[in-house]
């Protein structure tokens, strides 16, 4: 099983327990406080990862670093993935839960990339039309990418929307490759 499927399931977990005991966001908060420690600090998830250190020492190593300063849910699931020797997906169990978080709260983020920075106006736009694709509140980050020559691609989950002046280019190159073939 992918890295990814898995992490997914441990922040479905992570999410129903921190959602039953009504503390989704401070869980979120706290998992993104312990992968920036982990950002700032690689020899400390490298020593978690270490293959042949006990499960005990490293959650002896948590327990003194974090204690007192994350709540008992997510000191809980760092101790569970310790136990289950799942140190590895640590990394990217943040942002799964954080989409589980925003799915919750009907909430989308929405990466458009175009040529030049959008206007606010622009990204409100882009905002409320995807509102109403995909009936939830669209939060909107711009990223620069020349290579597009003009229009937007926004990227929403999964599924990529290319309005790009290249993405046009390259259908009609396709059809008109098609076309040759017949």
């Amino acid at each position: 099983m992918s890295s990814a499927l898995v992490a997914k399931r441990y922040a479905q977990a992570l999410f129903e327990v921190a959602s039953e005991k009504q503390q989704i966001d401070l869980v979120e908060q706290e998992l993104d406080q312990v992968k920036q420690l982990f950002n700032d600090n690689p020899a400390f998830l490298q020593f978690l990862q270490h293959p042949q250190l006990a499960g005990e020492t490293k959650k002896q190593e948590v327990k003194a670093i974090f204690e007192g300063k994350l709540s008992e849910i997510t000191l809980n699931f760092l101790n569970l993935l310790i136990d289950k020797k799942r140190e590895d997906i640590f990394a990217i169990i943040p942002q799964y839960f954080t989409d589980k978080a925003n799915e919750a709260r009907g909430l989308v983020d929405a990466v458009v990339v175009s040529v030049k920075e959008l206007t606010e106006a622009e990204k409100q736009g882009i905002a409320e039309s995807f509102k109403k694709l995909l009936n939830k509140e669209v939060r909107v980050t711009n990223q620069i990418d020349q290579t597009i020559m003009g229009g937007v691609v926004v990227q929403v989950g999964d599924r990529l929307y290319d309005g790009s002046v290249a993405g046009r280019l390259n259908r009609l190159q396709q059809s008109l490759k098609q076309a040759q073939v017949r």
